[in-house]
């Protein structure tokens, strides 16, 4: 009975979340306890299961919130901004130089975790460049969400939260020895961006510094100057705004800061939420120190934070819930007499495989809170740890973001203006080759197992 209210529930949430029918908050919150309710578990018993999931996952949802704040004070005082310049005056016309620019000013601007600035401020700084030289967006829009689905395996990037929190697992325990493979994956996106840059070098040709291809009606003082203004622009338009907070006197002091967190974070000096709510206090009082200004950020980046750790928190319902009936280890359980049990010693490399097409065609919700659990649990008769099957989910998340269901691409390609489905051709083999060397390099590094035992 167990095991039948415990597929219905997953297969429930991940319908619901599929079809749309409901968010992913209401979904984490409502179909676990009706399922729980019809398991015959009481107001009080329920009650306790719940809190324990909530208790649970309660410091990855601190971790998230002031991680989230964090990185959103150091966008708003310019921190990334000498990087972005310097990486526009770097590339020159050169397409080749062009395109890998691209890709280490995506992976830098991904270092806050959300895609959609990322987006934003790669696109809006680097486009006229392709424009100005007719290079192909097609290459910007693939080597940007490359560089983001590979940083985006940070604590406070969404996949690696929601794989720490459906397996009750520590964020950086998780994280730490990934560092390695991202490292790597983000090497490869950069041969990659070459690669491609000197496609585009060979059927354009290179272009002479200072001798930008323009249109006859254009003035190229005006064009120069048009993309240099550009480049720093938020892609809102709001420039004076911008300007406003921008804290160029402080970058030193914030770049050191931003350092020392994660050297922090590597050496687990403290807990993670701790560290991010110390880093948190010390870079707000730092770049506004007037408390109508600490509210205006908060207020600004509060949105996010809510979208977020409201998702974390519901989760903790979900996963209380799945765990307190019994109902994860009875379907653990089932699985064990239908999987072969030659298969059970590498079903973590089997997991980095399937997190490829499984979050490319269901939403990361549907695949880390419904599918994971599950194997982890028939994994762990194999010997398998609950790390090393998050570590080995984590593996997909490049091809993840071409997924339809995944709303702030159809940002990256409008901002671009290049169609959704050229983008997914384009990238989609590029995204498998980058995936499949992260999990070489993870197997290599011994963050999970080829075959167990």
């Amino acid at each position: 009975m167990l095991t039948l209210l415990g597929f219905g529930m997953v297969i429930t949430f991940m319908t619901l979340i599929m079809l749309k029918r409901v968010s992913p908050l209401v979904a984490l919150i409502a179909i676990p306890i009706l399922f729980a309710v019809l398991a015959g578990v009481g107001s009080d018993e329920l009650g306790i299961m719940m809190l324990d999931g909530i208790r649970t996952l309660a410091p990855t949802g601190v971790m998230l919130m002031f991680a989230i704040l964090y990185f959103g004070i150091m966008i708003d005082a310019g921190l990334f901004d000498p990087v972005v310049s310097r990486i526009l005056r770097s590339v020159g016309n050169d397409p080749a130089k062009v395109v890998v620019g691209t890709a280490v000013l995506a992976a830098f601007v991904s270092l806050d975790g959300d895609g959609s600035t990322t987006y934003m401020i790669t696109v809006a700084s680097i486009l006229p460049l392709y424009r100005r030289l007719g290079m192909n967006a097609l290459n910007l829009t693939c080597v940007t969400i490359l560089a983001s689905g590979v940083m985006n395996l940070t604590p406070w990037g969404g996949p690696l939260a929601r794989a720490a929190t459906a397996l009750s697992v520590d964020p950086s325990e998780v994280f730490v020895p990934m560092i390695p493979v991202m490292v790597i994956g983000v090497a490869g996106v950069v041969a990659l961006a070459w690669l491609l840059g000197v496609r585009e070098r060979q059927r354009l040709g290179q272009v002479v510094l200072g001798t930008p291809p323009l249109a006859a009606d254009s003035d190229p003082a005006v064009a120069q100057s048009s993309i240099e203004d550009t480049a720093l622009l938020p892609a809102n338009g709001e420039s004076e705004a911008a300007s406003r907070l921008k804290r160029p006197r402080l970058r030193w002091f914030n770049a050191l800061l931003t350092v020392a967190l994660i050297v922090g974070l590597i050496v687990n000096l403290l807990p993670l939420p701790v560290l991010f709510m110390v880093a948190f206090a010390i870079a707000i009082v730092a770049n506004y120190p007037q408390l109508p200004e600490q509210r205006a950020r908060i207020a600004a980046h509060a949105g996010n934070v809510i979208a977020v750790v409201a998702l974390i928190f519901a989760a903790g319902v979900f996963t209380g819930i799945l765990s307190g009936t019994g109902m994860v280890k009875s379907m653990s359980d089932s699985l064990l007499t239908v999987v072969p049990e030659s298969w059970a010693p590498s079903l973590a490399v089997i997991t980095a495989l399937a997190s490829m097409p499984f979050t490319f065609f269901i939403s990361n919700d549907a695949f880390y809170y419904g599918v994971l659990p599950i194997a982890t649990e028939v994994a762990r008769t194999a010997g398998i740890s609950p790390l090393e099957m998050a570590r080995a989910s984590l593996i997909g998340q490049p091809i993840h973001l071409l997924s339809p269901l995944v709303a702030s691409t159809y940002l990256l390609v409008g901002l671009a203006g290049v169609d959704f489905g050229d983008h997914q051709k384009f990238t989609l083999a590029w995204a498998a080759g980058i995936c499949l060397l992260m999990l070489v390099a993870a197997l290599a590094l011994g963050l999970f197992p080829l075959a167990a035992g």
